[in-house]
């Protein structure tokens, strides 16, 4: 029997090659989920918006329940640990402005995200 024949046919190898996929996915998660969300608030002309209320909404079934809030810090930036969803919405308030609601999808529950485009915050 030529068993190099044997390793190198579809058989070996599209079975190994998976297998290598499903770990190296399964590694990748595992070092990227403790639930980090992490983004920015702006007003209407771009600048950060320190001390706003940024609320996370998770998908519940049918519609969006709000989970958690915190506020921006002076540059604006703000930041959710514990994010077990992989659905979310996010939307800023600051006393009668507030942002429009933006919808994350993350690949897989609880996946670290920083949301690159800032919630911008106009009036009502």
């Amino acid at each position: 029997m030529n068993w190099r024949r044997v390793l190198l046919s579809r058989f070996v190898v599209v079975p190994l090659v998976l297998a290598i996929a499903i770990g190296a996915w399964n590694i990748y998660v595992d070092a990227h989920a403790h639930g980090l969300l992490e983004g920015s608030v702006v007003d209407a002309s771009g600048k950060p918006v320190a001390g706003a209320t940024v609320i996370l909404f998770t998908h519940d079934f049918v519609t969006q329940v709000e989970k958690a809030e915190t506020k921006s810090d002076a540059s604006g930036r703000f930041r959710f640990d514990g994010n077990d969803s992989h659905l979310i919405q996010l939307q800023a308030r600051d006393g009668n402005a507030t942002s429009a609601r933006v919808t994350v999808r993350l690949w897989f529950r609880a996946q670290d995200r920083v949301v690159r485009e800032p919630l911008r915050i106009g009036p009502l």
